[in-house]
């Protein structure tokens, strides 16, 4: 028996702010974005002038005006799965500290990562013909799914093998989380897994084995003595950062443990590639038996191609590096300079807390809505 859900009707052009909240309302964890999804695609339809194409959960709209220029603007629909603490803020539906909505700070699941910037695309599509108005580039808006969780399931990686010449364009900006500063390109990351094997035994007789989380110490004793680097890019100053964040050994707890695995995370600079990275860490764990699991590259800033230049003027604040991984990369790699630019501060993602400020997603909108007039 199939059991029909009622759509999810979304007001595109009510305040920003409350736009944010209703689409934080709709639970959208990674892999549950349907609801979302069809949500925003009955939105987009309304607006005369957008050309649509759905591919599972992800969907582009585009303005085919002629203009000499497109600019791409993209954003992903699905967040972290919500927090088990009681009492979190960090929660759906969302809440309103003032208690009065759309004043104030919005708390909840995806208020920074990423519904307001979510918001600020359906808002910049649902008015950029009011009036009889045309925006003065040709627009590319993309919403995707699945970019929390691992890169083989990557909506924006969907949509580059299926439909990657309609995401050609000049100029990409991704609405991730700045604080309403433009942050150029990002870091690249990889995953590692270094492991140390010994021979098992029981723990009353210890030395008829060899326990192969001791064998391990190596290994974290060189990561912490490690002093990552900060390393400059297109005159931004890239972090970064290597470190064991998991480890894994032992059967029982009167074994002597056989194997043990340190899993690594390293976050480098857009200046190397990820084999570049791999042959670094490898440098610094020689002699240890280590793999690459996993691994991005990052991106250049991009900073001076003259789309790029010209939205860092019109924001005016001076431009930071991103730290960490964001699907700019995935544009640089079509050859599509990309900048990160957004409401809400990237230290509260995924808190939680979680929690943006109305009047900064409201800020981001002004600033996007003058840049494309002109």
């Amino acid at each position: 028996m199939t059991v029909e859900t009622t759509p999810i009707l979304l007001d595109i052009r009510q305040d920003v702010a409350l736009l944010t909240a209703a689409l934080m309302d709709i639970n959208s964890v990674s892999g549950n974005e349907a609801a979302l999804a069809d949500a925003v695609e009955s939105a987009l339809r309304t607006i005369p002038g957008l050309q649509l194409v759905r591919d599972g959960d992800a969907i582009i709209a585009r303005t085919e005006l002629g203009r000499p220029e497109r600019v791409i603007l993209a954003g992903h629909l699905d967040t972290v799965p919500l927090p088990s603490v009681e009492g979190s803020l960090g929660t759906v539906p969302s809440t309103w500290e003032s208690g009065v909505p759309g004043t104030g700070i919005l708390y909840g699941r995806g208020a920074t990562d990423m519904k307001g910037g979510v918001a600020v695309q359906l808002a910049l599509a649902a008015t950029m013909f009011d009036g009889g108005a045309e925006p003065g580039k040709d627009v590319t808006f993309v919403f995707y799914d699945h970019e929390e969780v691992e890169a083989v399931k990557s909506g924006l990686g969907r949509l580059v093998r299926n439909h990657g010449h309609l995401l050609e364009g000049d100029f990409a900006i991704l609405l991730e989380p700045t604080d309403g500063t433009v942050e150029g390109g990002c870091n690249g990351t990889s995953r590692f897994e270094a492991t140390t094997v010994g021979e098992a035994a029981h723990s009353a007789r210890a030395w008829m084995g060899s326990n192969a989380i001791h064998a391990a110490a190596p290994i974290l004793s060189r990561l912490a003595a490690y002093e990552p680097r900060t390393v400059n890019v297109d005159g931004l100053d890239y972090r970064e950062s290597l470190n064991a964040v998991k480890i894994n050994g032992g059967t029982a707890g009167n074994v002597i443990p056989d194997r043990c695995v340190v899993e690594i995370n390293y976050r480098f600079a857009p200046d190397k590639t990820p084999d570049q990275a791999e042959a670094h860490v490898r440098e610094l764990l020689e002699g240890f038996d280590v793999v690459r699991t996993d691994a991005a590259a990052g991106a250049r800033p991009g900073l001076n191609h003259p789309a790029a230049a010209s939205f860092v003027a019109a924001v005016g604040a001076e431009p930071k590096p991103k730290y960490g991984w964001t699907d700019v990369a995935r544009f640089s790699e079509l050859g599509v300079p990309a900048v990160n630019f957004g409401p809400g501060d990237p230290l509260l993602a995924h808190k939680d807390n979680e929690h943006v400020d109305a009047d900064a997603i409201r800020e981001c909108l002004r600033a996007l809505r003058s840049w494309l007039a002109d």
